[in-house]
Parts: C-alpha cells; sequence; structure tokens
C-alpha cells in the first residue's frame, strides 16, 4: 500500500520530531518544513495528502496565511489542512476554519487523537 504523504510544518524542531515519532510506524510518509514559504514551496514539489500547520511561525508567512495560499492553488485543492497551534481561542479555530482549514487542533495533543484524526481525514 502506498503510503499517504504529510506535511509537517512547524518552526519548533521538537514538535516537528514528536509528529514524525507518532507517524514513523504507520501508514505516512513524513515532509517537514519549518516556515509558510517552504511549506508552500514543499506542498507544490511533493503534492502532499494532508497538512498539519501551526500558525505561529516566524517569518513573512503565518500558519493562516499559508492556508489562505494554498488555498488558491488549484493543483493543491484537495489536500486536506489540519491546523495545530498553541493558539486555544475560540476565535482562533474560527479564523483557522474560515481559511480554509478542515480542522483545528490544539498543543499541547494526544499523538494518538493526531494518528488517528489523520487517518480519518485521509479516508474522506
Amino acid at each position: 500500500m502506498e503510503k499517504k504523504k504529510v506535511l509537517v510544518v512547524d518552526d519548533q524542531e521538537m514538535i516537528r520530531k514528536l509528529i514524525y515519532m507518532t507517524l514513523a510506524n504507520s501508514e505516512f510518509e513524513v515532509i517537514e518544513a519549518k516556515t509558510g514559504r517552504e511549506a508552500i514551496d514543499k506542498s507544490i514539489e511533493h503534492m502532499p495528502d494532508i497538512m498539519i500547520l501551526d500558525i505561529m511561525m516566524p517569518g513573512e508567512m503565518n500558519g493562516i496565511q499559508v492556508c489562505h495560499s494554498i488555498r488558491q492553488i488549484p493543483s493543491l485543492s484537495n489536500m486536506k489542512i489540519l491546523i495545530l497551534s498553541a493558539k486555544t481561542q475560540q476565535i482562533d479555530r474560527e479564523e483557522g476554519l474560515a481559511a480554509g482549514a478542515d480542522e483545528y487542533l490544539v498543543k499541547p495533543f494526544s499523538p494518538e487523537k493526531l494518528l488517528n484524526t489523520l487517518r480519518e481525514h485521509c479516508e474522506n
């Protein structure tokens, strides 16, 4: 069975490493990006099935801007976007979903819940 590609976008190496370890023995292949610009470039290059996207990142683009940008690229329109953020307010969730995210999870997160959520979205 071909592995589903997951692009993990977070400026914190420890978060990327934790997600990688969570998915290491699963049906997912992990690609990593540290910035919003890198996320868009790697999305175009690798065509992932799903993106796990942080909101707060240094540089010219935050996660909300990345989400908006991805939704404007026709070849990536079917890619699922899962926001994983430390921003826990309802307004943050609403902003993420309005930007085009398919799901909004908060940090700290349960690795098991993350894996189950990825599986659920990749089946749809």
